[in-house]
């Protein structure tokens, strides 16, 4: 793709956002005690962002959303190969409001919190695979 430094600089804060919401993610699940819910809920919006982010790289308008499935829908369009893992990353939609009120569910486990962490990791290491290195600081 030619070079557009605004389509650049636009994908390039998303990954940004996304590497943020992934170091929150670590931070909180290394806390004592480990913030399990606030691990799970940063997951989430650390694939949503990486995913905007490739998206805006490709030119690919989207819309607000929170929604996996429909972000990595799209992803898979743009990128062969990344179907298998955006489907296996998609469950991490619910981690945007699962948990996040009184009264909700009980807290996730340790077990859970760390293979969403894990997951998101991958995500975020393919997606950056993907992307040239001045997207990618």
């Amino acid at each position: 793709m030619a070079d557009d430094p605004v389509r650049t600089d636009e994908a390039r804060s998303w990954v940004v956002k996304a590497r943020e919401d992934l170091r929150a993610a670590e931070h909180n699940l290394l806390a004592d005690p480990p913030l399990l819910a606030d691990t799970l809920f940063h997951c989430q919006p650390a694939v949503e962002k990486v995913l905007k982010g490739l998206l805006a790289w490709h030119d690919i308008p989207f819309r607000k959303t929170h929604s996996l499935v429909e972000l990595g829908e799209a992803c898979a369009k743009a990128v062969p190969g990344l179907e298998p893992l955006l489907r296996k990353a998609a469950p991490l939609t619910e981690y945007a409001w699962k948990f996040r009120y009184p009264g909700d569910l009980e807290e996730p486990s340790t077990s859970e919190a760390r293979e969403a962490l894990a997951l998101a990791r991958e995500v975020l290491e393919t997606i950056r695979s993907r992307l040239p290195a001045e997207v990618c600081p």
